[in-house]
């Protein structure tokens, strides 16, 4: 394999002074460019692409392993399959659609607002959240 520019999962697990096997930075690569949110047997998938060797156990355990270091986040958008993404730097939400399983990031300063408004007025001061959106198409003919 030719050296690569770590993806910042590489670069975090290094950090927190993880050993990297070759088969856990593949996972970490894996991870670290995905654009989606893969489950662990889409990681599977890719990372068997790059090494033939690395198996689905190897792939649970060291998705396991960066989420107790907190490198990356599991969700759970329904489906019944853990998803997973990166320890984003900046908060976002998620907009889920039921239909096709595609997960949109977004960011909105009102919801942000409206969020620690309404827990202000219920005597409260908002520490964290989550917020996911699940959604369909919306029928083009009924609008």
């Amino acid at each position: 394999m030719t050296a690569e520019k770590p993806t910042a999962i590489e670069e975090a697990c290094i950090a927190k002074g993880m050993r990297m096997t070759e088969q856990r930075r593949i996972i970490a690569r894996v991870l670290g460019r995905a654009l989606d949110h893969p489950d662990v047997e889409e990681l599977y998938r890719r990372a068997v692409k790059i090494d033939d060797k690395i198996s689905i156990s190897t792939v649970y355990r060291t998705v396991r392993l960066f989420e107790d270091a907190g490198i990356i986040e599991r969700h759970d958008f329904g489906a019944g399959r853990a998803r997973y993404e990166q320890v984003p730097e900046e908060h976002h939400d998620h907009l889920i659609n039921l239909r096709t399983g595609e997960v949109k990031e977004f960011r909105s300063e009102e919801i942000e607002r409206q969020q620690e408004e309404i827990a202000r007025k219920l005597g409260y001061k908002l520490v964290g959240h989550r917020l996911e959106l699940y959604v369909v198409p919306a029928d083009k003919e009924k609008s």
